[in-house]
């Protein structure tokens, strides 16, 4: 399968901003053997902000533009380094992409991009796409790497979207407000119940929230995509996930149940 996993911020570091060592190396231990089980795997990496605020004297988030731009700067060096060391433990090469919207909207630059995703995974590398936070001023206000995540994976055609998150799924109800929310397993039409059900509850280093979540999934399933959200807290999840196992909340890409 060609698998697209994002992987938000709040999987990859700790509330500090420092990176979550251990859960990290599992991650590209967990993604390596999937890839060396006959996977295409392409990452979508979160962390940028995050790990700069890590690395530079700030308490706290900037609410600047060329704060968040500073911190994405300095972050994504660090991104990169770990990512390329931690797969080349595991015999992988890693390629980095950034992107903005422009790099999407527009159809040369579209094409180009997904020539260059195509003849990445033939020559057997793992692409690390994460977007240019850096100078990219609509992106970084929206913050939003589930809608990138989902873009991403209809442009390469994928077979499979997971986001990796800190929540098991989509509950009926804020399960943090809600003792009575439920965990909804599948999801095979998103309604305005479901919509309206998310609440776009942020993390203190992440941007996104439910509500972009289902965003995602909205563009992934129209284009026959199922879409998976689990806890990245625990990173093996991600082996039943592939198996097909029911974990978190998938929501199935739209023609493909009528098949079962």
């Amino acid at each position: 399968m060609r698998i697209v996993v994002k992987v938000g911020t709040s999987t990859l570091a700790h509330p500090s901003g420092r990176m979550n060592i251990r859960r990290v190396e599992l991650i590209t231990k967990v993604l390596s053997d999937l890839k060396n089980a006959g996977h295409q795997i392409i990452l979508v990496s979160s962390g940028a902000i995050g790990m700069g605020l890590g690395k530079l004297p700030l308490k706290s988030r900037p609410e600047d533009i060329p704060g968040k731009q500073a911190a994405a700067a300095v972050g994504q060096c660090e991104l990169m380094y770990v990512y390329d060391k931690l797969f080349s433990e595991y015999n992988h090469t890693v390629a980095q992409i950034l992107l903005t919207a422009a790099d999407i909207e527009d159809k040369g630059r579209h094409r180009n991009f997904n020539n260059t995703m195509e003849r990445l995974l033939e020559l057997e590398a793992l692409p690390v796409i994460n977007e240019n936070d850096t100078v990219a001023f609509e992106e970084i206000v929206i913050g939003d790497n589930d809608t990138l995540a989902a873009i991403v994976a209809t442009s390469v055609k994928a077979d499979l979207l997971i986001l990796l998150t800190d929540t098991d799924g989509l509950y009926t109800a804020d399960p943090h407000k809600d003792p009575t929310a439920e965990l909804i397993p599948e999801i095979r039409e998103l309604t305005q119940e479901v919509m309206s059900i998310a609440k776009g509850v942020v993390t203190d280093l992440g941007t996104g929230g439910m509500k972009t979540k289902l965003h995602a999934a909205k563009i992934a399933t129209e284009s026959g995509i199922d879409m998976v959200i689990a806890n990245g807290a625990n990173p093996e999840l991600l082996y039943r996930i592939v198996d097909g196992e029911q974990v978190g909340t998938r929501f199935v890409g739209r023609g493909r149940y009528d098949n079962q």
